[in-house]
This record gives C-alpha cells, structure tokens and sequence, in this order.
C-alpha cells in the first residue's frame, strides 16, 4: 500500500474522530432548561398509601449537548417524594445528561406518613422542590401533594399469615366482620365523619349487629370491596342535604373521577335491612345489590353514578324511593328482578352508556313462581331516559295483568319501539290505563326531549329548554315528596324526576 493511500486513511480516521468526538461532547448546563409545568400537583393522597406516578418532562432546547450538574430534591434523602430519572431511582442525581433539542422525562410519586407531621386538621399540604443545579443559576419546581388522615379497614392476618376471609355460598371472598371492640380498629359499626374510611375487602356487618354512618362521612373503597350486610343485619346511612354520605372507590386522581367499577357493592343479602338517605354512591360495579331483604329498604335523596353492571340490582326486594338519582351503568340503571315490590316517585333514572342492550329500568318476575311474585311496582312522576331505543323493560312471565301489577302514572319514558313490534302488545298497551297513566311517551318523532345540564358530569337537573316536561307532575303524588333532591321546594308546579328544573341553558 502505497504511503499517500496510507496518509488518506488515517487523514479520514481523524476526521471521523474528531466528528464523533464533537457530537458527544457535552458542556455543563447553563440553565436555561425548560419543563412542561412549573408545579407538579400530586392528587390527593391517604396517609401511608403511595401515591400514583407524576411526569414532569424537561426540554434541552438549545444547540448543544448538556450536563446538568445536579437534580434533587430540596430536602434530600428526607424527602417523602420519590424520582425516577433514566431507570434510576432516587432523590439525588448528579451530572446528568440531556442531548440537543431533546427532552427527558423525571417521574415523581410520593408515601406519606401523615402522623409524622402532627398536623391537627384532617388534611395538610405537603411540599417540596425539584432543583435543577446549573453553573450559572438554579431552576426550582415546586411539588405539591394534599395529605389526608383516614381510618383504615382491612382483612387481618392471623399468626400462619393467612389473610381473613368471608364464606359467601360455597366459596370465600377477602373480607372481616366489622365488631363494636375490634383490637384493632375499635368501635367499626361506628362510622364517624371525623375523617375518611378507606376499606380493603369487604366489610361485613353480623348478624343481629347494625352499622351507623354518621351524617358527612366519606368511605373509599379498594379494588373489589365493599360492604356486606348479613342476615338480621341493618345497615343506617343518614346523611343531610348539607352533609351527604359519599361512597366511592379510592383512586383519587382526576382521571379517575367518572371511572366506572372501581370497586364492587354495598350487598344486602337475604332477611337484611337498611336506610339510605342524603347518600351518593360513584363508580362502583353495582351500587347497591338487594336480595330478598327483610321490611322496606328505604331510600331517600339516593344518587348513584358510573356502575359498570347495575345502579340497583334488586332480586325480589322490597324498596320504597324517592328522589332517586341513577345515572348511567353498563346494563341498567335500575333492575328490580325476580318479583318484589317497588316504589319510586319522583326520580330519575338516565342510563347513557353507549352500548347495545342496556336501558334504565327493567322489571321481571322470573319465572312466575309465587317465590318470585310480582307484588306491586309503581313509578309515579319519575323520568326513565337511556341512549338506547327503550327506557323501559318488562319482561313476565305469563300475560296476565294479575300477575304483572305494574303502575306507571306521570312519567317520562322514552319508548321508541321503531317497528312498532312492542307498543300496544302485553305489557306495553301505554293507553291502558291499569298500567299507564298520564305519562309522556317519547317517539323518534316526539316534539318533547329531556335536556340535562351536563349528563357526563353527571349533572341530571332538567334545563329551562325543556320547556314541554316542566310543571306537569301530578301533585297528589308531589305532597308525598314536597322537596326535591336539593332541598328546593316543589309544592307549585312540580317537575318530573328527582329536580326542579334550573333556570339556564344546557352547558
């Protein structure tokens, strides 16, 4: 090989080096980061539960590779926050590396115990800084996350470390019997509105035993919990319009707010009891579960939202309602099945779930046997509206009216029925009036529509547009329920469904 081919190779070698050399060369940062926010908001977080994760992304947006000398914490390795930079976790990092026009990621999360800080109110702010150390200058995010003090529920273990259990039929569910002496938790048939219950598994109120739920109180539920009541059992949710009792799952993110099934029920079993009033139910798979309970399950001022199976699934149940909220689940609003008795004046169920075969109410008596008798439904002043075609099902056994005692006076129904195939045929004869009376019956070529303030914000008030269904509720049945869900009188010109109207246009 001749010398000048020679001299031309390592001529190009050194070329080729010294160009990589350029590209990777990095210089310290001079601080002139920038970041998708200039605060990083945790949500909501319970004590000793560790928090879900928080990005915060950081742009490199100048011509040159950079170091940056120091990413932290500003309180170190006392910092009740977490990072997580390239893989790494920690709470310090030093001479870290950030390419030209390129971004990185910091993921953030936090565990805090809430007893450490000795903080007298039920929640308190909890702070720190994410400081971005440069040559010149330091660039500081403020971390901030609201910390809440709860009483937490939870299936013990016992010395072999097997976790408590509760025999449902032939199987068990992760549960624990809730117990005026508990060594753990106290008085837990006492539910107090001092701060949060935050339950894992079920909670089940024995036999003969009641659980009180004081006015205010808010209860959070994990993946697949809920309560249970057991025979002879009673469970007393009395809220105030003022301070409402709100059940709802535990995932405190924003993101979650109109998840559905976040966690199961609140299950009356057989020969059970209850009352719910000024109560909200959110997210659950089945709001409330009700089998042959014992007496009149008694619910007054009820909301309940995003159920991925059923609001109400009641199987040959006893309930009296009134100012009922259901909005939407992923089968129906409000099922009462195999036979019972019912009772529901002005309420409103709103199933909007965008999904074949689901509805608002549907009513059945099984196969007809006397176990399953349909004693008597009545629904008066009430709106049933849904995204599909029908509001309402009704489904008997036999064709005999006797059989299928069901009263439908003053309502809202929406029945398109597009082929005909149902109206005026058993149990649908709307102008018969021993089942139907007085009510609006919505077609595709109806001039009246239900129009709500904002039904995915779960914001079911009637609007001033629907001006064709405001004040024409019956008043004989109004004087039962003179005050509508909010408080607000309804005495003159009575709406349907759970509300009085408001004076405003759809949002």
């Amino acid at each position: 090989m001749s010398n000048t081919l020679v001299l031309g190779f390592l001529l190009l070698f050194a070329i080729l080096t010294q160009s990589c050399r350029k590209d990777f060369d990095f210089e310290p940062s001079q601080g002139n980061l920038e970041f998708s926010k200039d605060t990083v908001y945790l949500d909501t977080v319970f004590t000793n539960i560790g928090t879900s994760t928080y990005t915060l992304k950081v742009y490199n947006r100048s011509n040159n590779n950079i170091q940056i000398p120091s990413i932290r914490l500003a309180e170190g390795e006392a910092s009740n926050y977490r990072l997580l930079l390239d893989g790494m976790s920690g709470k310090v990092f030093q001479n870290v590396e950030l390419l030209a026009k390129d971004s990185m990621f910091v993921f953030i999360e936090a565990t805090i115990d809430y007893e450490k800080y000795k903080n007298p109110d039920a929640s308190f702010l909890y702070t720190d800084k994410l400081i971005f150390q440069s040559q010149n200058k330091t660039q500081n995010i403020e971390v901030v996350t609201l910390v809440r003090d709860a009483h937490f529920l939870y299936p013990k273990k016992n010395s072999d470390g097997v976790i408590e259990t509760l025999p449902i039929g032939d199987e068990q569910i992760k549960g624990f019997y809730l117990s005026e002496n508990d060594p753990i938790f106290g008085n837990s048939l006492l539910w107090k509105a001092d701060k949060p219950y935050v339950v894992y598994g079920y909670a089940a109120v024995p036999q003969n035993k009641e659980l009180l739920i004081e006015a205010g109180s808010e209860v959070y539920f994990h993946k697949d919990s809920g309560i249970i009541v057991a025979k002879d059992a009673e469970i007393k949710a009395i809220g105030t319009i003022e301070k409402p009792i709100v059940f709802q799952g535990n995932r405190l993110e924003y993101s979650y707010r109109y998840t559905p099934g976040q966690w199961g029920t609140i299950w009356l079993t057989p020969e059970s009891s209850g009352v719910f009033k000024n109560v909200t139910i959110q997210n659950p798979t089945i709001g409330l579960f009700v089998n042959k309970n014992k007496g009149n399950l008694d619910l007054n001022n009820l909301q309940i939202y995003n159920a991925s199976q059923y609001g109400i699934l009641a199987r040959t149940a006893t309930i009296q309602g009134d100012n009922i909220v259901i909005g939407s689940a992923g089968l129906t609003s409000l099922a009462c099945t195999l036979g019972g008795s019912y009772r529901f004046i002005h309420s409103t169920f709103v199933n909007l779930w965008n999904s074949p075969g689901t509805t608002s109410v549907w009513i059945d008596n099984g196969d007809g046997k006397e176990e399953f008798r349909l004693h008597d439904a009545l629904f008066a002043n009430c709106i049933l509206y849904s995204q599909s075609s029908e509001s309402l099902i009704l489904s008997p056994a036999t064709k005999e009216l006797s059989d299928f005692p069901v009263y439908f006076d003053t309502n809202f129904i929406k029945f398109y029925d597009g082929n005909n195939k149902l109206s005026g045929q058993f149990p649908y004869i709307f102008n018969d009036n021993n089942s139907f009376k007085s009510n609006y019956i919505q077609r595709r070529n109806s001039t009246f529509n239900p129009i709500f303030l904002n039904p995915s914000k779960n914001q079911l008030q009637l609007t001033i547009e629907t001006i064709e269904l405001l004040g024409v509720a019956n008043p004989f049945y109004t004087k039962e329920t003179p005050i509508d869900i909010t408080g607000k009188t309804r005495l003159n010109e009575p709406d349907l469904g759970a509300y009085q109207h408001i004076l405003q246009e759809k949002e």
